[in-house]
């Protein structure tokens, strides 16, 4: 009996100092990774990423201290008229061939409301590496009745520069805005 005991005390204690990690990937029929800006000053034009991944790791149902990494192909690039897409994939942009994947993977999370936070992270977007802060808004979880999973919603907005990432340098902000806002929406499974 105090064998089996000292074995209990020794795996409870063991496991109180053990987090469980929660590992939780994009749906991709129900995700979507945009983007939106300005042209002549007048008219906003958005686009989308269609292949892209993202893993959000978390040992707390809340998510206040997730780990967030994203992976997007650049040539998937979507704004609805393939002139423009090719346009954005050349060096003039993008330079899809030269810089494949745009990487982000955060280093800080901070609550800021109810379910909301703010997501600081490094953004590898044509070859340059900038510090970046989103909102991040978690929608909450349910277990989505189709295939008996947790699902848990997100969405993810925030402003980055082109400039910063050299891109499209010879097309001034009065042409096509600095400002590129974003708005990511996404549903993760675990």
């Amino acid at each position: 009996m105090k064998r089996l005991s000292l074995i209990l005390f020794a795996f409870l204690s063991l496991t109180a100092f053990t987090t469980l990690n929660s590992v939780w990937t994009n749906d991709d029929a129900h995700s979507q990774l945009g983007f939106t800006v300005k042209h002549l000053g007048i008219s906003d034009i958005s686009g989308t990423f269609d292949d892209f991944d993202v893993k959000i790791t978390s040992t707390k149902p809340d998510f206040s201290d997730a780990v967030v990494e994203l992976t997007a192909k650049t040539a998937s690039i979507n704004t609805r008229v393939t002139d423009r897409d090719n346009h954005l994939k050349s060096p003039d942009f993008f330079n899809a061939e030269k810089y494949p994947t745009m990487n982000f993977k955060s280093t800080s999370i901070k609550k800021a409301g109810k379910d909301t936070y703010k997501l600081a992270g490094n953004l590898t977007l044509n070859g340059v590496t900038k510090p970046v802060t989103v909102d991040m808004k978690y929608n909450g979880t349910v277990e989505n009745a189709m295939n008996k999973k947790q699902t848990a919603g997100f969405q993810v907005t925030g402003t980055i520069k082109r400039s910063d990432f050299n891109l499209g340098s010879g097309f001034p902000a009065p042409m096509i805005s600095d400002e590129v806002r974003i708005k990511a929406d996404g549903e993760f499974i675990q």
